[in-house]
């Protein structure tokens, strides 16, 4: 359901197109259907009120002509000829037999005592009286005025097959109402009963017209907005598109810009920003392609003094012991330093390749394992002075992979000797892993650890954690940005974990196979708490444990 959700909104969240149209549907919709409810409303409103006042008038003159009619008769000694009458009389108020747009019902009210009793006279097909309680109550306690009510009146009250008007089961009709005086028989209630089916039909047909114009306007509305957004949306995207091939380099790409409206000024600005960003790029193309040159060429430069100095500090260091205390010291000091000299622009002609992007790989199968148990059999001179203990932990079966054997053996050097360095005597662990896209080998001591947001800085050349704190190893500053090069160089990562009191861990990812994509790599960059507490347990072992 999560993923459901969330493929459901990643189209809402991505296009402020679909966006701004959905709201504007919705909020359409929410208007229009108030409109609608509010003027259906209204219109109903007026055909049921025009329809009663319709209703009472006619129920007036047909009460007033059905009271004259009884009032003229004569018919009221023979009951029954009495009430064939008064049915008579009734029945002649009613519409034509196919008409059922007026019922009549005549009940004896509910206050008549009167001994002589009259028929109920029902018109139209009635079974029974819908008359409800209520009204007849009304009318009993004020005779002398018209009463009136709507009700909803049941199909299932008239006899035969209903009109063809009567769509519906039940509809609603107004009652109205007045007490009329018989002769001889007293008070009696007549209703004239109007079906509201043709209003009920006209509002239907309003209905079905209210919908099909609000959707028809729901649908015009968001082609309106689609079409606006459209305008301004497109201008967006183009700038986004010309800005994402800025950024992959290329600094020609700009926007159009016609006219003379806000869009056009957006590319207009747009354009000009970049034609900015076009130049300081290419002033720092080219002050970075001098200072490339410069540090290859001076790098180049050096080596030719570099060997003569050499060759006469090797000299003087071999004939260091007849020299004085003072003045051998002194000897051994140029001799250290001139290794490191040496190092240090070895360092600096490798940089100066991967920045020409003359660096290459020669790859071949290589045995991690194996190359991480020689790393460390060369830092063992270092591990011993140090006091740490180095273990390597190899995945069984080995770990191999398509590398450059060289560059990843310098990888693994640089980061031992900094773990070594910086793991205050504490143990070292070295693991190799694999799984089917990368293999991997992450180095973790558990001393002075980084600090939040040093994990990125580590690999900047000639960048260091703690100025203060002397290097014992002669390093150069430029050994983690190497290996990051190189590791860029096999398309795999060099990332780094640090944390107070936990120590580093810094993990090199290679793909198995050269050219195939990293999934993910087998070993984690962050120990587990356990992880670092039985290391810290560790006893004293060899160099290299068994594989």
């Amino acid at each position: 359901m999560r993923r459901l959700l969330r493929g459901l909104l990643a189209p809402w969240r991505r296009s402020l197109q679909l966006r701004v149209v959905a709201s504007t549907v919705l909020l359409g919709i929410l208007a229009i259907s108030l409109l609608g409810a509010y003027l259906f409303q209204k219109v109903a409103d007026g055909l049921t009120e025009d329809r009663i006042g319709y209703a009472e008038r006619e129920a007036a003159v047909l009460a007033a002509r059905a009271q004259t009619a009884f009032d003229q008769t004569d018919a009221t000694g023979d009951i029954s000829e009495f009430n064939n009458f008064a049915s008579g009389a009734i029945v002649a108020l009613a519409p034509p037999a196919n008409d059922t747009s007026r019922y009549v019902v005549f009940l004896r009210s509910q206050d008549n005592t009167n001994a002589v009793r009259l028929d109920t006279v029902l018109t139209g097909g009635l079974r029974t009286s819908p008359v409800p309680v209520a009204l007849r109550e009304a009318i009993s306690s004020d005779v002398g005025r018209q009463q009136r009510m709507v009700i909803e009146l049941d199909r299932s009250e008239l006899v035969g097959e209903p009109s063809a008007n009567w769509a519906r089961a039940r509809i609603p009709a107004v009652i109205v109402g007045q007490q009329i005086q018989v002769p001889t028989a007293g008070p009696y209630d007549l209703y004239f009963i109007y079906p509201l089916d043709r209003e009920q039909a006209t509002m239907d047909l309003i209905r079905r017209l209210f919908l099909i114009g609000g959707l028809l306007l729901v649908t015009l509305v968001g082609g309106i907005a689609w079409l606006v957004t459209r305008q301004v949306v497109n201008p967006v995207r183009r700038a986004a598109g010309v800005a994402e091939r800025l950024a992959a380099g290329h600094l020609n790409e700009r926007m159009s810009a016609r006219g003379a409206d806000d869009l056009a000024l957006l590319g207009t600005s747009f354009n000009g920003m970049a034609d900015h960003l076009q130049s300081q790029i290419r002033q720092l193309e080219d002050l970075s392609r001098v200072q490339q040159v410069f540090v290859s060429d001076v790098s180049h430069e050096l080596r030719t003094p570099l060997t003569t100095i050499r060759m006469a500090a090797d000299l003087i260091h071999e004939g260091r012991g007849e020299f004085s205390p003072a003045l051998g010291r002194s000897a051994e000091l140029l001799n250290t330093e001139l290794d490191r000299f040496e190092a240090l622009l070895a360092d600096l002609l490798e940089i100066s390749r991967f920045d020409a992007g003359a660096a290459a790989l020669e790859l071949d199968r290589v045995d991690l394992g194996a190359l991480a148990e020689r790393v460390v059999q060369a830092a063992a001179p270092l591990a011993d002075k140090r006091g740490s203990t180095v273990t390597v932990d190899v995945a069984p079966g080995g770990v191999f992979a398509d590398a450059d054997a060289r560059r990843v053996e310098r990888i693994v050097r640089n980061l031992l000797v900094n773990a070594i360095e910086h793991g205050e005597g504490l143990p070292v662990t070295i693991r190799v892993a694999a799984n089917s896209t990368a293999a991997a080998i992450a180095v973790h001591d558990l001393g002075v650890g980084l600090r939040p947001g040093e994990a990125s800085l580590v690999f900047n050349r000639f960048w260091r954690a703690d100025p203060a704190r002397a290097r014992t190893t002669g390093g150069t500053g430029l050994g983690l940005a190497i290996s990051l090069e190189d590791a860029r160089l096999h398309d795999g990562w060099l990332q780094a974990w640090g944390e107070a009191g936990r120590g580093s861990v810094f993990r090199l990812t290679l793909p198995r196979v050269a050219g195939e994509p990293i999934g993910e790599s087998p070993l984690p960059l962050a120990p587990e708490p356990t992880d670092v507490d039985a290391t810290t347990r560790l006893r004293p072992v060899r160099l290299t444990e068994t594989r």
